[in-house]
């Protein structure tokens, strides 16, 4: 069995995360939550594409355009669960024939990585909400122009 450093699991989760690579690294291939990861992340690309063709106006995209926010949100979330794991209980969870393994220790290259996840994840979290709610309240305001005419 390989040995599964942690801070390549970080690192994978932070910038392959929206593919599924950081579960691919630590569960194998056939792990089914890595190979769903690309599918909230291709709707989202494509709400962009939509958007960009047809406009600010497509409902659709209004819809799909937050799961690629999200869907790096939370996997920069896992990057930082995954960096401020204690190295004991990740070499437990991912390496248990070796306990004291120096792939669970948090080094310099874990730290930025947290840093970052820290910073990419919140700001497209705070952009998937902010870009959500405008969508939802000019909708409900367009609505109810429509009804008092």
């Amino acid at each position: 069995m390989r040995t599964k450093n942690k801070t390549v699991a970080t690192w994978l989760a932070f910038l392959g995360g929206p593919l599924g690579l950081h579960r691919f690294y630590l569960h194998g291939l056939g792990d089914t939550l890595g190979w769903l990861h690309p599918l909230p992340t291709a709707l989202g690309l494509w709400g962009v594409e939509r958007m960009n063709a047809l406009g600010q106006d497509d409902m659709l995209s209004w819809l799909l355009i937050p799961l690629l926010g999200l869907t790096v949100a939370v996997t920069c979330l896992t990057a930082i669960v995954y960096a401020l794991t204690d190295a004991a209980r990740w070499n437990q969870r991912h390496q248990p024939q070796t306990p004291d393994s120096p792939a669970g220790r948090t080094n310099g290259l874990t730290i930025v990585a947290v840093a970052l996840a820290l910073l990419t994840g919140a700001g497209s979290l705070m952009a998937s909400l902010a870009f959500s709610f405008q969508h939802y309240f000019e909708y409900q305001v367009e609505e109810a122009r429509k009804i008092s005419q």
